[in-house]
């Protein structure tokens, strides 16, 4: 692509797996990630992985830094699951002082502390039939940490204030920004909770890590914020894309949400600027080589059509096209290809042999041999 911009007015969700939060305005001004895409290799390892274990009960534990959208990966092995028509249950173990977060996990007896006007049903209780996802786990207090593998053994709760154990049925979801093998040498996380929330490790890597979801997330939020804001969807500047693609995004999925929601409100053409992002160029320059591989070195496969993260705004627009074929192939789809590469290189150089070669990048021979087959020369 030369200097030409891209336009993003285009169907996103027919061409790649994107999940969304079911309010995505409630998680808008938390770190939370609200939309999370499976278009780059590990993301796609990932969603295989997803969709080896929702069918089990097994406990999972999803690892990732803040803003990658663990919680939304729970949602989706609960949406895949068996379980998937009881309740989904989210909790942050860290919105929670050491003396209420017992009461919200196990619920709470009338009269069993003071303010406890009446009786009230834990978490664990309120997603009976369904799936617990504990946000943070590793800043439960280790008094709770106690309670809580009781729970994960004995299959029932005890409300505060009561000796009579309630049965739950509930598949736990765990999730931690924190390294909890640290935590368990230093004392600060039990070693038996650890491993018994850990039979199903779920690692999530940083959006840094990924490349190739970062423009399918950028579509994405330009629709989700076009339409909030009601107003028309902008093009993307090459330089605009390049920093895009650069930056190493240490807030992750949420911190790009919130940089495209900016842009959209103080951009003021239809075309996004670098300026209107907004970037630390900084940042960008201290981390790219620390925290993730060169551009050019970033390489993977979406299906059948492999890409470099250095050319990625041009073989994403292919690969929409091509998924679009690959949805109803026409009959010698390769052929066909290749015919309609080489006739429109040949127009395009105005039909001269030795710039259509050199534009795609084979020797003369080549070209005039295939001209021939597609009775183009003589």
């Amino acid at each position: 692509m030369h200097a030409e911009l891209w336009n993003y007015e285009r169907a996103f969700e027919s061409a790649d797996h994107v999940i969304t939060h079911p309010n995505p305005t409630a998680v808008s001004l938390s770190v939370r990630a609200s939309a999370l895409v499976f278009s780059d290799p590990q993301s796609q390892a990932l969603l295989n992985l997803i969709e080896k274990i929702a069918a089990s009960n097994a406990t999972a534990l999803i690892i990732g830094e803040t803003g990658t959208g663990k919680e939304l990966i729970a949602r989706h092995i609960h949406a895949l699951s068996n379980r998937r028509e009881g309740p989904f249950q989210a909790i942050n173990c860290g919105a929670f002082s050491e003396t209420l977060v017992e009461s919200e996990l196990f619920g709470y007896e009338r009269g069993a502390f003071t303010g406890a006007i009446s009786s009230k049903i834990g978490w664990f209780e309120s997603a009976n039939g369904g799936t617990l996802f504990l946000d943070e786990i590793g800043d439960l207090p280790q008094s709770t940490q106690v309670k809580l593998l009781r729970v994960l053994q004995e299959r029932e709760v005890v409300k505060l204030g009561s000796r009579k154990p309630t049965p739950i049925d509930v598949r736990l979801i765990a999730a931690t920004n924190v390294d909890l093998e640290e935590a368990v040498r230093a004392g600060r996380f039990r070693e038996d909770l650890y491993y018994r929330i850990k039979v199903v490790p779920v690692d999530l890597p940083p959006l840094r890590d990924r490349p190739g979801d970062i423009l399918p997330l950028v579509e994405h939020f330009l629709g989700v914020y076009k339409n909030r804001l009601h107003t028309d969807i902008p093009k993307l500047a090459p330089e605009t894309i390049q920093q895009l693609l650069e930056y190493p995004w240490p807030g992750n999925i949420r911190e790009l949400e919130n940089v495209i929601h900016r842009a959209l409100l103080i951009s003021t053409s239809g075309t996004l600027s670098p300026k209107d992002l907004g970037l630390s160029l900084i940042t960008a320059n201290i981390n790219k080589q620390e925290h993730r591989p060169a551009l050019q070195s970033v390489h993977g496969n979406k299906g059948n059509v492999e890409f470099s993260a250095s050319s990625t705004i041009e073989t994403y627009q292919l690969e929409r096209v091509f998924n679009q074929l690959f949805e109803s192939p026409p009959p010698n789809l390769f052929e066909l290809v290749n015919s309609v590469l080489v006739k429109k290189a040949y127009e395009f150089s105005n039909k001269n042999q030795v710039h259509t070669a050199k534009l795609l990048g084979i020797s003369r021979n080549i070209l005039r041999a295939r001209l021939k087959e597609l009775n183009l020369i003589a």
